[in-house]
């Protein structure tokens, strides 16, 4: 980002304006600025425009638009308030007249953040009760990379207003159990404020696994696998959480994040590229898991994650299919391209068998 892109300097665009002061904040770490000589086309260049939203910063700059209008364009005056390209629409031919200064976002980043930023700026109009969250004061939960990496950037747009209603707050304290390990689970969790961390009994003592910050979720794996919880949370610092209920997480969260094949596409993907993920221990991989697999038991699929190319397509399996869901879940929310094997290897070797 350059350092000559701020808060005001977005409120001059269209319709970037309309975001208000904390939406055009949040768009700041997508911003990139590109420089051109005079006498270049900006639009020959070797940028790819397709994908991106761009505006004329600064410079006098002659276009030819898609629709055969010509026009010269000078940065900060109003009509160079308006995208330059957008949706792949972009100039047929252009010549800087001057040297000049470009802005490009990246489209669909910029759509998920405008289209939470208006989904928050309406229920703000909106009765809420004591125990709902004020979603424009929630900056961990509505930092960029939560919008557009982690789970909610998969969310269909129909299932956002309905998650900014279902989510309660709920004041916690410094050393307060929030989650035991054993207990069935029951509710998902982001930390609105605070700080907390997640444990494990290993030989009838607790060790530490990590510790968890605002914007941070927990509390998903019960739920996916539909278990009980494996580690146990605790409270570093008093705080706020976001609780959502195991049914509104299943049907608003789970569902739209969890994609499913079956052996035969799964194994048509790992055929173009795809990578297998064993969740197993690793003495059951070793018996019987796929040629070709790399095995991540589930309880270390959080840490391993972050080594995974975010380019590839992976397919996670188990024995049933449910710590595979529960791990593909996980890598999904982290913006990963996971895919469950449905009912796991038992179902994929059923469906052999059958078909022999």
């Amino acid at each position: 980002m350059a350092d000559t892109v701020d808060v005001d300097l977005l409120a001059r665009l269209q319709p970037l304006k309309s975001l208000g002061s904390e939406g055009l904040r949040l768009l700041l770490p997508l911003c990139r600025t590109h420089a051109f000589a005079r006498a270049t086309d900006p639009f020959r260049a070797t940028n790819n425009w397709s994908t991106q939203v761009v505006y004329l910063l600064r410079g006098q700059l002659w276009v030819k638009m898609p629709d055969g209008a010509a026009r010269v364009l000078v940065g900060g005056h109003d009509l160079a308030t308006a995208p330059l390209a957008r949706g792949g629409k972009v100039p047929s031919a252009g010549k800087a007249i001057t040297d000049v200064e470009l802005l490009s976002l990246e489209e669909d980043s910029l759509d998920i953040v405008v289209t939470w930023n208006q989904l928050v700026t309406s229920s703000e109009g909106e009765h809420r009760s004591a125990d709902q969250t004020d979603w424009s004061m929630m900056s961990g939960m509505l930092a960029l990379e939560n919008l557009t990496v982690g789970s909610f950037a998969s969310l269909p747009p129909a299932n956002i207003q309905s998650l900014l209603a279902k989510f309660r707050r709920v004041p916690v304290k410094r050393g307060q159990i929030i989650v035991k390990q054993g207990d069935p689970g029951d509710y998902y969790y982001l930390i609105e404020r605070g700080r907390c961390k997640v444990s494990r009994l290993v030989a009838g003592s607790p060790v530490q696994l990590a510790e968890l910050k605002e914007g941070d979720a927990f509390g998903e794996e019960a739920l996916v696998a539909d278990t009980v919880r494996n580690a146990s949370v605790t409270m570093n610092t008093d705080g706020m959480l976001l609780c959502l209920s195991k049914q509104d997480f299943n049907q608003l969260l789970l569902a739209p994040l969890l994609q499913r094949v079956t052996g035969v596409e799964g194994e048509r993907r790992v055929a173009a590229g795809a990578i297998w993920i064993d969740v197993r221990f690793p003495a059951e991989y070793q018996s019987d898991g796929y040629p070709g697999a790399i095995n991540i038991p589930l309880n270390d699929i959080r840490q391993a994650s972050a080594a995974l190319d975010p380019a590839r397509n992976y397919i996670v399996y188990c024995q049933t299919g449910r710590r595979s869901s529960a791990a593909a879940f996980l890598l999904s929310q982290r913006g990963l391209h996971a895919a469950l094997l449905d009912g796991g290897m038992r179902a994929h070797a059923g469906a052999k068998e059958a078909v022999e």
